[in-house]
């Protein structure tokens, strides 16, 4: 499925949780999609299951994946619900990242580019006075 880097400074159940979100926004994991076992996936990865439990939680908590008891965990369908916390927490990461991309010589058309990269592999995003207002930020 993926590989983890156990050199990494970053905790495993971390670079878990960032592996299953890109499968699950890039859509090969696709809604109601069971996701595989804690024992099997710990088997495959050869970490401790409690690790990808901890992972398969958070995920759970940020509403990426649900649980069935005694089934095991999915999928969850994409919301149109704005998660309004995230988003601010979001766009302050974007708006450092862009900043520093910006200072180190990426141009605005670059930037722009980019974001019509990613929405396109993302296959969501609707073009609208808020996507309009967004570029005159870049």
């Amino acid at each position: 499925m993926f590989e983890l880097d156990v050199r990494s400074r970053k905790p495993i159940y971390e670079q878990l949780v960032d592996k299953l979100k890109e499968l699950i926004i890039t859509e090969i994991l696709k809604t109601d999609e069971q996701l595989p076992s804690v024992r099997s996936l710990a088997q495959e990865l050869t970490i401790n299951p409690n690790t990808i439990q901890k992972a398969y939680r958070e995920l759970e908590n940020q509403g990426y994946i649900y649980s069935i008891k005694g089934k095991g965990s999915f999928v969850s369908p994409a919301t149109h619900q704005p998660n309004t916390e995230k988003i601010v927490k979001v766009k302050k990461e974007l708006t450092k990242y862009l900043s520093e991309a910006l200072f180190l010589g990426v141009s605005t058309a670059e930037l722009i580019d980019l974001i019509k990269e990613i929405e396109a592999n993302v296959g969501g995003g609707m073009l609208n006075d808020e996507d309009e207002s967004s570029e005159k930020m870049l």
